[in-house]
């Protein structure tokens, strides 16, 4: 074998093994790409059942806010003890929060730190308050951010029985995991609007954090409603058909639930979030 011909074999060699390393290497990044695919889907599933609801013997839902989007279902019958109605994230309007306050003649504070309109309720009691709602005190970009259990203590509603609405675009998760305890003891109905969170890459962010949340918020909390926006229907986060799903908790002092019934399906008295788009309801839920 001449020198030249040993060294080409050489070559080919080199290149025959970088060609079968890059198969290799692919090979591994697709199966761990799929690995990571299943593992994250059955965390989707495991959120997925943990939020299906069950019924209650005692709750009338009923309607409260807008028809469309702002319009939320509460067990009516069971707000009369609430003393005092929190609204999280108005965006310059809150037909819910002027409903609550008008129907159960209480106060009602609104927040929203981006929108700083005013809504009217000429027959309710509104508490407009220019501030967001987050895990801490501070400010960013000039507007200004406190937790819930400090919101309450400010306006004297620590020891008061509340209702509470949030819809505030992915601040309810870390919203939540800052709030203590006592704090959940005392809300007898909170209507979340959940938001599945991206990066800047406008990548969905898969987190365990949403099912800690949820865990804990079922320590208190019964999930007597959900519908899912269909705003926000999207196919890359099978089983849930949007990434924006509107939640209804019943505190563990007030539901009763009737374990020989089980839910599916809407309400009568649900409405899409967005009259001229499809909805997505799954067909059982």
């Amino acid at each position: 074998m001449t020198r030249r011909r040993f060294w080409l074999v050489i070559a080919a060699a080199a290149v025959a093994i970088a060609i079968l390393g890059a198969v290799l290497n692919n090979q591994v990044a697709v199966y761990r790409g799929r690995r990571a695919t299943a593992a994250t889907r059955q965390q989707r599933q495991a959120l997925f059942d943990m939020l299906r609801p069950v019924a209650l013997s005692n709750c009338q839902l009923e309607r409260f806010g807008e028809k469309n989007d702002g319009g939320y279902l509460m067990c009516g019958n069971l707000l009369d003890q609430v003393q005092s109605a929190y609204s999280y994230g108005i965006s310059g309007y809150d037909q819910w929060g002027c409903d609550i306050s008008t129907r159960f003649k209480l106060t009602v504070h609104q927040y929203d730190c981006f929108n700083t309109t005013e809504p009217a309720c000429p027959a309710g009691k509104p508490a407009f308050h220019a501030e967001c709602v987050g895990d801490s005190a501070r400010t960013v970009d000039g507007r200004e951010f406190d937790t819930i259990r400090n919101q309450f203590a400010k306006n004297g509603d620590q020891s008061k029985r509340i209702v509470l609405k949030i819809d505030v675009e992915g601040a309810e998760w870390e919203s939540f995991r800052s709030t203590p305890d006592h704090v959940f003891e005392q809300i007898d109905q909170m209507s979340v609007e959940f938001h599945w969170l991206h990066d800047d890459r406008t990548q969905w962010i898969q987190s365990a954090d949403y099912q800690a949340v949820i865990q804990r918020l079922k320590r208190f909390f019964e999930v007597a409603h959900i519908h899912f926006n269909n705003a926000s229907c999207i196919d890359e986060l099978d089983p849930f058909p949007s990434w924006a799903y509107e939640v209804l908790f019943v505190s563990k002092r007030l539901a009763v639930v009737d374990p020989s019934r089980t839910v599916s399906g809407l309400d009568p008295l649900d409405a899409p979030n967005s009259p001229t788009s499809p909805d997505c309801q799954p067909a059982l839920r």
